[in-house]
C-alpha cells in the first residue's frame, strides 16, 4: 500500500509533468544540464552497458545515459508518476537513442528486477521525494552488477556563509513565487524547499552509502554546492 507521502509526491508531479522540464531549466538558470552531464561522467559507462535509471522522470538523465551506452546497450527508466512516463515518451521519442531505453512504470523502495542486472543505477533530484532514503538505495545496490556504480544527483546544502543566506533567500522565497506564476498553483514549489530541509547533508548522505555496504563511496559538490552527486561502488 502507498504511503502517504507516495500518494501526495505522484499527485504532485503528475500536476506540473507537462512543465517540468521548463521549470527545471528556468529555475536552475539552465545549470541542470551541466548537472546532469557530470551525472553520467561519474557512471563511466561504456557502449553494450545496462544502465537503470530510477524516478526518471521526464527522461533527462535517461537519455545521456543512453547516450552513453548506445548504440549498443539499454536502459530502463523506472517511475511510479505515470504522467510523468508519459512526458518521457514524447522526449524519448525526439531523440536518437530512445530506441535503446525502456519506460517501466514501478516504485524506487520496490524496484522490479532481479539482483546484479545492471551496470549502473542512478537517480536525480528523486531521493528526497521516496517514503525511505536507506531501503531505495539498498534497492538500487542489489539490482546493479558488482563493481557497478550507484549514484544520487540531488539537491544539497551549500556551505559558504554569504552563498548559502543568498541560495536560500532564493531557495525558499523567490523559488515558490516563481513556480505559482508559472503553473498557477503554490503547491509544487513550496514543496521544493521544504523537501530540502529534512534531507540529509551531503555528508551525511555519503555516510548512508557507507553504511548499506557501497564501497569508495564518495560526494561531488557543483555550483557552489547546491547540489552534490553521490557514488558508490557496489563490492563483489
Amino acid at each position: 500500500m502507498a504511503t502517504e507521502k507516495e500518494v501526495y509526491v505522484r499527485r504532485l508531479f503528475g500536476k506540473i509533468a507537462h512543465r517540468y522540464d521548463l521549470m527545471n531549466t528556468l529555475l536552475s538558470f539552465n545549470l541542470d544540464k551541466r548537472w546532469r552531464r557530470a551525472t553520467v561522467e561519474e557512471a563511466k559507462l561504456k557502449n553494450g552497458d545496462l544502465a537503470l535509471d530510477v524516478c526518471c522522470g521526464t527522461g533527462m538523465l535517461t537519455l545521456g545515459l543512453a547516450e552513453a551506452v548506445y548504440p549498443d546497450g539499454r536502459v530502463v527508466g523506472l517511475d511510479f508518476c505515470q504522467e510523468m512516463l508519459e512526458v518521457a515518451k514524447v522526449n524519448l521519442a525526439r531523440s536518437p537513442y530512445g530506441r535503446i531505453i525502456e519506460l517501466v512504470q514501478g516504485n524506487a523502495v520496490a524496484l522490479p528486477f532481479e539482483d546484479n542486472t545492471f551496470d549502473c543505477a542512478t537517480i536525480a533530484f528523486a531521493l528526497r521525494n521516496v517514503p525511505d532514503i536507506e531501503k531505495t538505495l539498498w534497492e538500487m545496490q542489489r539490482v546493479v552488477k558488482p563493481g557497478g556504480r550507484v549514484i544520487s544527483l540531488e539537491l544539497a546544502k551549500p556551505s559558504g556563509f554569504l552563498f548559502k543566506q543568498l541560495y536560500y533567500l532564493y531557495f525558499n522565497y523567490l523559488v515558490p513565487l516563481i513556480g505559482r506564476l508559472a503553473v498557477g498553483d503554490k503547491d509544487p514549489y513550496s514543496y521544493l524547499p521544504r523537501s530540502l530541509k529534512n534531507f540529509p547533508h551531503q555528508k551525511e548522505l555519503v555516510k548512508l552509502f557507507t553504511k548499506i555496504g557501497l564501497k569508495e563511496a564518495f560526494f561531488r559538490e557543483l555550483s557552489g554546492g547546491i547540489v552534490a552527486i553521490h557514488v558508490g561502488i557496489k563490492g563483489d
